[in-house]
């Protein structure tokens, strides 16, 4: 997704509009910068080159961003201190050996497989219902994001219990692409709408037809957006358990589990948990190679216009309805219909209500707590990640990822191991559970906030700080209220993503205490179908809540 080599036709933007406002995961953009006149700024490291001075990062946010990423690179430092326990050489064995090779491949196979797809079903579901004449765009756009609330073992299930040859590769690459495309469509369809339609018109009017103007205009803005959703649909692979094990697929994230469970030594399975590591350095700064010193927010509205949407002949119509029809039918209709199958077919024994409350109870109480802990842990992260260039920005941005590269169940084993060491009240209790979730979906609240802040004009900043403002009271009273709509979709996807979450739950839940996934993970391990359905549907409806204001909010 390369900029074209020629510019694009760039029609005078006004006087108060700087670039095309960018709300996608990938953050700052890759587009042209633009100063009040419209006019493009020289690339940035040339020759005339318009760069914002760099400004020292203020201690009321580098100390808790800092306490941030301390804290997220715990399990880092537990899973080198396990993988060196027996001397770098045995380390090194393991991860030199042929399974370890056979382990990478499938794991960056299923990996640019699942990616691929996501990117094809986001961008062109973002596309269809902003930028065309689709019918009932809003409902489509609701539809693209109910997803979210499918975890990616109960989409497993789905297909599994209807299709029991779609086991391997191939069942694993549709469950995980079905279930993770809402991370592409939602920014890159926040995207579309910021971005000014003068463009894209001005191209139309010189000729160019929609796939062109698509494909030179509208993609190279796409592209901050997609690649940003595309690295976490790229962490939520790599680091999947549900969907892997119930479809019977070897990657290195279930051969870490296997591992763990079959053995007392940890130095096996803690060797191939830092290549997963390596694995995501790699993708995040690859990832952030692909954003440019480009600003995106601006301080006007720019054009305050929605943009003419592409009318549709009969046949495109007809096309574009039943893709969208199709991609809703597989990731939404056909799970939550396979469950209220395995639901009709089941026995009076199947429904226990109370347990079922209780359950559903104790998952939405600990996913609430862990979405507010890790938006709070995230808050200074993010704002210093939009503000503030330079290494030490990066560093900090950069280790909030550490996490979410593991297994879930090494990051629980890491936090077992540290609460049994140095914090013993905390072991087998909620809190520590709470906490291992903000450690694993730290990415999730820092991308989402980190796109709301870069959104806000920090022109708006400079003036509070001005007028005599503090740090703490800009950020307390400009920064967080601009960016208040994207610190609350951080907080619901982070509800959505914690209650699916399995091998860490599994692990660090107190004695005595079910959520909905552990419950339907044991009924499923079994192959007993009809008993997991209620508790998959009901984890189903309740993430579905969140998704619909997430898809409402931005359609």
């Amino acid at each position: 997704m390369n900029p074209p080599g020629r510019p694009s036709p760039q029609p005078p933007a006004p006087p108060e509009a700087d670039a095309p406002a960018d709300t996608g995961a990938g953050g700052t953009g890759d587009g042209p910068a633009r100063g009040p006149a419209g006019a493009p700024h020289a690339p940035a490291g040339r020759r005339g080159s318009h760069r914002p001075a760099r400004r020292r990062v203020p201690l009321i946010l580098l100390v808790p961003a800092t306490v941030t990423a301390l804290f997220a690179l715990l399990p880092l430092v537990y899973l080198v201190i396990r993988a060196l326990e027996r001397g770098p050489a045995f380390a090194w064995d393991v991860v030199a050996a042929d399974r370890t090779a056979g382990l990478l491949s499938n794991s960056l196979r299923l990996t640019v497989v699942v990616v691929a797809a996501t990117w094809v079903l986001g961008i062109s579901l973002a596309w269809l219902t902003e930028r065309t004449a689709l019918p009932a765009p809003r409902l489509w756009a609701v539809l693209a994001t109910l997803p979210l609330a499918v975890p990616s073992y109960v989409m497993s299930f789905s297909w599994l219990s209807a299709f029991p040859g779609v086991r391997g590769f191939a069942g694993a690459a549709i469950a995980l692409s079905l279930a993770c495309f809402p991370y592409v469509y939602l920014p890159v369809a926040a995207v579309l709408r910021g971005m000014d339609p003068a463009q894209e018109e001005a191209a139309r009017s010189l000729g160019h037809g929609p796939w062109r103007t698509f494909r030179t205009v509208t993609l190279p803005q796409l592209r901050p957006a997609a690649a940003g959703g595309g690295l976490l649909v790229a962490l939520y692979v790599m680091s999947d358990f549900g969907a892997v094990s119930l479809m019977r697929y070897d990657t290195f994230t279930r051969a870490i589990h296997t591992s763990y469970r079959a053995s007392f030594d940890r130095t096996p399975a803690a060797a191939l948990g830092c290549v997963l590591v390596l694995i995501t350095v790699l993708l995040v700064v690859a990832e952030r190679r692909t954003r440019g010193r480009a600003r995106y927010a601006r301080a006007g509205r720019g054009t305050a216009r929605p943009p003419l949407r592409l009318p549709l002949g009969p046949w495109a119509r007809a096309a574009a309805t039943g893709w969208a029809g199709l991609v809703a039918l597989a990731a939404v209709a056909f799970p939550v219909g396979t469950l209220c199958y395995w639901i009709a077919v089941g026995n009076s024994a199947t429904w226990q209500p109370a347990a079922l409350l209780e359950t559903a109870w104790a998952t939405v109480g600990v996913a609430a707590a862990g979405a507010a802990l890790t938006v709070l842990l995230a808050l200074p992260v993010a704002v210093i990640a939009a503000r503030y260039r330079g290494g030490l920005a990066r560093v900090l941005e950069q280790a909030s990822f550490a996490g979410h590269a593991l297994p879930g169940i090494t990051v629980a084993l890491a936090f077992v191991f540290l609460a049994v060491r140095y914090a013993n009240p905390l072991y087998q209790e909620w809190p520590l559970l709470v906490i291992a979730y903000a450690a694993l979906f730290l990415p999730l609240a820092v991308t989402a906030i980190r796109a709301a802040v870069l959104q806000a004009p920090e022109s708006l900043e400079e003036a509070a700080r001005s007028l005599g403002r503090g740090p703490l009271r800009t950020l307390r009273e400009v920064t967080v209220p601009l960016a208040a709509p994207g610190i609350a979709a951080g907080a619901a996807l982070t509800f959505v993503v914690i209650m699916k979450e399995l091998p860490a739950t599994l692990l660090l839940r107190p004695t005595g205490m079910e959520t909905l996934a552990t419950r339907l993970w044991t009924h499923t391990d079994n192959f007993a179908f009809a008993a997991a359905a209620p508790y998959a549907l009901t984890l189903v409806l309740i993430a579905a809540v969140p998704s619909y204001l997430l898809g409402r909010h931005r359609s």
